[in-house]
Formats: structure tokens, sequence, C-alpha cells
């Protein structure tokens, strides 16, 4: 069946669903769920489920358009990017991309979205106006999973599963320009804000590294928790977020001294997660818990569960 019927039967189904209202702050967080098929919104105001999206097969990774209108997500096995109009919560269109797409990240200017395609070994280029794919760049280590921009939009980081390295894609040039040596299987990348640094998860080695972005190489080893695995970054810099999936808990990072401070327990295999802007608070997406588990980052303490889908992936807030 073409994609399109498969999109419209989804929609037609979940039309009058889709109406969820905007929280009383503003913030959305959006909670790709890969075995429902579906994002789960959270009203972070009232932290609780607002609404369900439709959204493919297997949504994965999340990126929003530079003006918030737009939510780009990528599905599986349908190897391709679906856009989600979030004034009509309607899934609008669908892109093609290489086999297997994850991660997926957009240019601090708005212009280009970045899909890592897994069985294609390549990073997906996508003009964010025109919604069309500009190029296909191919990346040394195999299954990248995550491609994520520098914050100067200069370069972008990318994690391959089956690598011990995290390969440096020239965006202007449109190739990889060179790769840096970590441990075996990195995953998740968060840099600081000024762009100076980037941290980033081997899962199977259980250690983050700090990154020179400006020299590209390994600043400081950091062990971690068992299968480290998503980053994220406080709004200031000051603070990185490690999620470990088989010891179900957050690490707490300061990134002035590369120390780890805390750690958290949240759900079963928590993955990818999400800070609001003010940093006061984590969502964590625990797959094996189907639940995000919302963190208080100025006490170092987890606040509940959220209940969502089936086989949650990763978070995004609006």
């Amino acid at each position: 069946m073409p994609m399109s019927h498969i999109l419209d039967k989804h929609v037609t189904a979940f039309a009058i669903a889709l109406l969820v209202p905007l929280a009383a702050n503003g913030q959305l967080a959006y909670v790709a769920n890969e075995k429902s098929g579906t994002l789960s919104v959270i009203d972070t105001a009232s932290e609780r489920v607002v609404g369900e999206i439709p959204a493919g097969k297997k949504p994965r990774g999340m990126a929003f358009s530079r003006d918030g209108g737009k939510l780009y997500v990528t599905d599986q096995p349908a190897n391709a990017l679906h856009v989600i109009d979030l004034h009509t919560r309607r899934l609008e269109k669908s892109i093609d991309l290489g086999e297997s797409p994850e991660g997926v990240s957009i240019s601090p200017d708005g212009r280009l979205i970045a899909v890592a395609s897994e069985l294609a070994n390549a990073v997906i280029l996508i003009d964010a106006a025109t919604e069309s794919v500009v190029a296909t760049v191919k990346t040394e280590g195999k299954n990248p999973e995550h491609a994520v921009f520098s914050p100067d939009g200069r370069w972008l980081y990318v994690s391959a599963e089956d690598a011990s390295q995290v390969d440096v894609i020239d965006v202007a040039a449109r190739r990889q320009v060179t790769n840096i040596p970590v441990a075996r299987r990195p995953r998740g990348i968060a840099f600081t804000p000024d762009g100076k640094r980037a941290y980033v998860a081997c899962e199977l080695d259980n250690t983050i590294f700090a990154i020179d972005v400006v020299a590209h190489r390994v600043i400081a080893a950091i062990p971690g928790g068992q299968f480290s695995n998503g980053v994220a970054m406080r709004p200031d810099g000051e603070r990185a977020y490690v999620s470990n999936g088989r010891q179900a808990s957050v690490l707490i990072i300061d990134t002035r001294t590369n120390a780890v401070l805390a750690e958290v327990p949240v759900g079963q295999r928590p993955w990818n997660m999400a800070i609001t802007p003010d940093g006061a608070r984590l969502y964590v997406a625990n797959g094996r818990s189907n639940s995000v588990s919302v963190i208080d980052t100025r006490v170092k303490k987890r606040l509940l569960d959220i209940p969502v889908g089936e086989l949650p992936w990763g978070v995004v807030i609006r």
C-alpha cells in the first residue's frame, strides 16, 4: 500500500484526538513510541499526556523546524522522514530516505535537516525550505545512529553503532573530513552551547568522551554506567546528562571538571532525553518501562514517571 494511503488512514482515525491543547507554559514534550507508532504529547505544566499523534510504523528521531511549527520524525520501516504539522497535528508529507533512518537534527539556521541512515551508512541532508534531499554523505563508521550539528552549523558529528569513532562531516563541503577515535558503539552526542566541546556516550565500553571540537580530539574519558547511551546538555552548558540503558539511571556530569556529580534512578532502559529551555527538568524516555521519567535537575531527583506509548525512543521539547 502506498505510504500516502497509510498516512491518510492514520490521520482519519486520529483526527479528533489530535486537537491537543497548548501547555500553559507554552512547552509540550513529544515522545516517539517505536512499537506504538505514535508520538505521545506531554503537557510539561501538568506533567500528563494530553494527546497522541500517529507517526508511521516505527518513529525514532525527532527535530523541530526552526519556527517550531513542524516536527520531523524518522520512520525506520518506511525509510522515510515524516513531516508533522504541529498546528493541525497531521502527518503532512513523507520524504524518502536511505535505509533505516534514525537520529535527526536541524542546523542552527534552520536551513538543513540531517538524518542518520543506518543501513545506508550515510547522513542524508535535506533542504528544510523545499523538503527535498540535497546530499547523501557516506560515513566511515557503519550503522550511523545520530548526526548532530555543532552550534555554529559548521560540523556534523556522527556516531555509528558498529564503530569506535565519531565521524566528522564538513557541512559546507558535504563530505567527511576526519574521525575521532573513541570506544565501542558510540551513540548519544551533545555539544556545549559555545560549540567548544562535545560529549559522546559509548555504550559497550560504558564511557563518555569529552571532545575538543576545535581540534577534533578527545580530552577526557569519563567512566559511565552500564550501557551509556543518550546524552543531553543543560542550556547553560554546565551539566551533561547521560542515560545508562542497563543500569536504569542517568548520570549528571559537571562539564567544567568532567566529574560525575550524581546518579539518578529512572525507568528501565532509559534511552534518549530532552531538557526544558530553563534547564530545570529533564525528560527521559524509558524503553522497557513505557514511560518518561521527569528529573528535577536542581535537586537531582526523579519527580515522577509519566506513562506513554510502547517502546519510547526519545523526547523533544517545543
